[in-house]
């Protein structure tokens, strides 16, 4: 809308000097032009609360995802309170204070030296949502170190939980080795006969009571094992299932430590831009006005004036650049088809 409407009427008023649409066009160029740079603002405040709910209040958040309406209604109030910021103050001032102070030819609104008025609108306008966007987003960023460092205690309990459970099972394992050594020893004992009917006699009478009860209940306690070569394929199973889960665990966590890391950049950069494309023009603005706009060179004005248009036009490259579900619905928006025949084409390869 500023593209196609805002900068093709100020155009030739920068080239001329002059402004050559008549009055009527003007307060409309004017309504439009600040409604659409303070609904830009107001924009990346209600986006910044939404994925700051998104974030702190994540079951919340899911619950009410399908409410259309109320995200609607949302976006409204947006428009409505950035029409009612400036809005009525340039189509009506002229007749509140009784008298125009514009110039013929020239085309700027009522309140441009007033500077009670510029430096309250430019509070609800830039200084209230830049801070708000800074609180939001840095919430997001601290909630993110915070489950972070969460994620990486609990990491490294589960691996030190899992050591000590490699251990034992190691201890086990060695155990059931030894276990199988002496059954093999015991077997090769049981085929060594005795030579005569009488030896055998002899050694079976030998036993008696007590060392029936002590071998039985000793043979009890000691742990059934298979052959040799089945104990050593069962501890390395274990430590083969352990070494997998251990891999598995730490590329989930790189992969969510890189996320929450592009994630904090990408904060970064929405909120930077928007200070620097926001705070040389509210801060000119104030001064101008303070001073009549004797101590402000025309040229900074103008450079400060275009860094408004210019967020405008970066913010709706930005977002999709950053955060792929921005991305995913400016495809849907504008090419329908190709997100149409996507997953087809993702099941044929």
């Amino acid at each position: 809308l500023a593209g196609a409407f805002c900068i093709p009427l100020y155009v030739p008023y920068v080239l001329t000097g002059r402004w050559i649409f008549g009055r009527s066009l003007c307060k409309l160029w004017l309504v439009v032009d600040y409604l659409l740079c303070t609904s830009s603002v107001f924009n990346i405040v209600l986006i910044s609360y939404d994925r700051f709910l998104s974030v702190t209040r994540a079951v919340a958040y899911r619950a009410q995802q399908g409410n259309t309406r109320q995200a609607v209604l949302k976006m409204v109030m947006v428009w409505v309170l950035a029409f009612l910021l400036y809005g009525p103050a340039i189509i009506s001032w002229e007749y509140i204070s009784g008298q125009s102070i514009i110039p013929s030819g020239e085309c700027y609104a009522e309140f441009f030296y007033n500077w009670y008025f510029l430096m309250t609108a430019s509070t609800l306008e830039f200084f209230t949502p830049f801070i708000s966007v800074m609180f939001f987003n840095l919430s997001i960023y601290l909630n993110i170190q915070k489950r972070t460092k969460t994620r990486l205690d609990v990491f490294h309990e589960v691996h030190n939980q899992s050591f000590t459970e490699e251990m034992e099972r190691s201890r086990e394992a060695k155990l059931s080795l030894k276990c199988c050594k002496w059954e093999q020893k015991e077997s090769a004992e049981t085929l060594d006969f005795p030579k005569s009917k009488d030896q055998a006699a002899a050694s079976t009478s030998s036993l008696d009571a007590k060392d029936l009860l002590a071998t039985s209940s000793e043979s009890s306690r000691k742990p059934k094992c298979c052959n040799k070569k089945s104990c050593k394929n069962s501890a390395s199973t274990l430590s083969s299932e352990k070494q997998v889960k251990m891999v598995s665990q730490g590329t989930t966590q790189h992969f969510r430590l890189s996320r929450d890391k592009k994630v904090a950049k990408s904060l970064a950069i929405i909120v930077g831009i928007f200070g620097i494309c926001w705070a040389p023009y509210t801060l000119l603005m104030i001064i101008r006005a303070g001073c009549h706009g004797q101590c402000i060179s025309e040229f900074w004005y103008e450079t400060s004036f275009w860094l408004l248009w210019i967020n405008s036009a970066v913010n709706p490259v930005l977002y999709p650049l950053c955060h792929s579900s921005f991305r995913r619905a400016f495809i849907k928006l504008l090419c329908p088809k190709k997100l149409k025949i996507q997953p087809h084409y993702a099941l044929q390869n």
